[in-house]
Formats: C-alpha cells, sequence, structure tokens
C-alpha cells in the first residue's frame, strides 16, 4: 500500500477540490440570507401589530383590532383590514395609515421552512451544490494518478455530508398551512367579528394612546 503524497497532486485537483466544497458553504449563505431577508420583511410588515391565533386577526398599538379581509392564494397570504371608522379617528393615524379604508395588515400562511419561498432558495442551493460537483467529477474522469483520486473523493463526500441538511429539508418539508392556524367556519369568524364589533360600538373606540396620556397627566 502506498502513502499519500501531496507533490503528487496537480494545482488543478486542488482547485476542484476547493472550489467543490467552497460551492456547500455559498450553498448555506444563500440559504442563511433568504431566511434573513424574510425575517425583515415579516417583521416590518408587522410594525408593533400583535397577532392573536385564537381570534385569527391582529391587535394595533392602540388596542383595536384588524379581521381577515381577503386570501390572496397565488402568494398564500392573508390580508387583514381595521374598521375605516376607528382607523379614521384614531389619534395616531397619520403616522401608521394615509389609507381612508383603515390599515391593512399582511400575514404568510406558511411558516419559512415550509413556504414556497423557501423551498426555491433552498433549490437554488442545492442547483449550487450540484455545480460545486461538476468540477470534481469531472476532473476524476479524466484519468488523474491515485493521489489526486483521493482527494477528489474527500472533497466530493464532504461536500455531500455536508449538504445532506439543504436535501434532506428541502424533501420533507412540502407546503403546508401550519398546525397553529386556526381553523373556523366563515359563520364562526363573523360571529366572532360582530359580537367583537357590537362590544366596541356600545363603549366606543377608546385608543392606547389616549390611556397613556391621561395616566402621564394623572401622575402630574
Amino acid at each position: 500500500m502506498t502513502e499519500f503524497s501531496a507533490s503528487t497532486v496537480g494545482v488543478e485537483v486542488w482547485l476542484a477540490a476547493g472550489y467543490c466544497v467552497a460551492l456547500v458553504g455559498l450553498a448555506y449563505v444563500i440559504d442563511a440570507l433568504a431566511r434573513r431577508a424574510a425575517s425583515v420583511a415579516e417583521g416590518g410588515v408587522s410594525g408593533g401589530f400583535v397577532y392573536h391565533k385564537n381570534h385569527d386577526a391582529w391587535q394595533c398599538p392602540q388596542d383595536q383590532w384588524l379581521w381577515p379581509q381577503s386570501f390572496d392564494a397565488e402568494n398564500r397570504v392573508m390580508r387583514y383590514r381595521a374598521t375605516p371608522s376607528v382607523c379614521n379617528a384614531c389619534p395616531v393615524r397619520d403616522s401608521c395609515t394615509t389609507s381612508s379604508a383603515g390599515r391593512e395588515v399582511q400575514r404568510a400562511v406558511d411558516s419559512w421552512p415550509a413556504s414556497e419561498a423557501a423551498r426555491f432558495h433552498r433549490g437554488i442551493a442545492c442547483v449550487v451544490v450540484v455545480l460545486g460537483l461538476v468540477w470534481p467529477l469531472g476532473t476524476a474522469l479524466t484519468g488523474p494518478g491515485p493521489d489526486s483520486l483521493l482527494v477528489l473523493a474527500v472533497a466530493v463526500v464532504v461536500a455531500l455530508l455536508l449538504s445532506v441538511p439543504l436535501w434532506s429539508h428541502l424533501r420533507h418539508n412540502t407546503v403546508f398551512i401550519p398546525e397553529g392556524m386556526v381553523h373556523r367556519s366563515l359563520d364562526e369568524a363573523a360571529a366572532d367579528r360582530e359580537a367583537v364589533v357590537a362590544a366596541v360600538l356600545r363603549r366606543g373606540p377608546s385608543y392606547g394612546s389616549d390611556r397613556r396620556k391621561s395616566g402621564s397627566e394623572a401622575t402630574r
């Protein structure tokens, strides 16, 4: 059995092996950047609004409710809108929305790992991994020496092992509506909304900024 000698391995082989492993790292960078971009975008959309699963509705910083308005099947986004009369009378309306139809908030019904965006970017990451395998495999077919073949084989195995989470996640996470999403009939949702609207009308809209203002005046 001959010993491995790095001096017999050509520069092209080292470059092919390094390229293979480097593209796996690039695949993970693509995946991480896509996840971060989605997280930032989701946080920007909510902007201080709190989602309540039990009501399938959002509550704004002024303690007013935004109810389901429509569902965008193509983008898998649920849109919620506040009652226009409540929004238009809000003391902080100018800093919240310019729409006279009430503030709108959107929510993606798919969690990030199961969303179409996640699968699309993970698909790109997996393609990058495949591209990284092309050069070392092509170099191996040219018939280099045993030491060169060993270097190429190690690079390919390492790349495949490192990329297993990407392939596995893409395979097992199909698009679905997460279990945390509340499923209610149209009649149940309508009755819930009517009850809350009736309660708001009975007591009149009470805005969080007004209560905070009254509290600060009381402490003077």
